[in-house]
C-alpha cells in the first residue's frame, strides 16, 4: 500500500461530501464513488438503489467521467454513507492492463 496523497484525500472528501448530501439512509442511497482523470478533474457518482439492486456508485462515476470527456483515469474511491468512510469496491469493476 502507498500513503495517501493530498489528491487522494481531496477525492475521498468529494465522495464523502456527495454521499452525505444525498443519502437516503440505510434503505436507499448509501454509497458514493469518485474518480480522477489524468488531467486532475474529479467526477462523482452515487448508487441508484432500486428493487434490482441498481448500478453501483463506481459504475455511475465511471460513466459520468466518460460522458464528460475523460478518457484516462488515475484513481477511484468508494465511500459509504452515515460515516462509514472508505469502503471496498463493488466487485463489478475490472482492470485492463495495457
Amino acid at each position: 500500500m502507498q500513503p495517501l496523497t493530498d489528491d487522494d484525500r481531496e477525492l475521498i472528501e468529494l465522495a464523502r461530501r456527495t454521499v452525505d448530501e444525498n443519502t437516503d439512509g440505510p434503505d436507499g442511497v448509501y454509497t458514493m464513488a469518485a474518480v480522477r482523470g489524468v488531467d486532475g478533474r474529479m467526477y462523482a457518482g452515487i448508487n441508484l438503489y432500486h428493487f434490482t439492486g441498481g448500478p453501483c456508485a463506481e459504475l455511475v462515476a465511471l460513466g459520468r467521467a466518460r460522458a464528460e470527456g475523460a478518457r484516462e483515469l488515475t484513481t477511484i474511491v468508494a465511500v459509504g454513507n452515515e460515516g462509514r468512510g472508505v469502503v471496498g469496491p463493488c466487485g463489478r469493476l475490472s482492470v485492463r492492463a495495457e
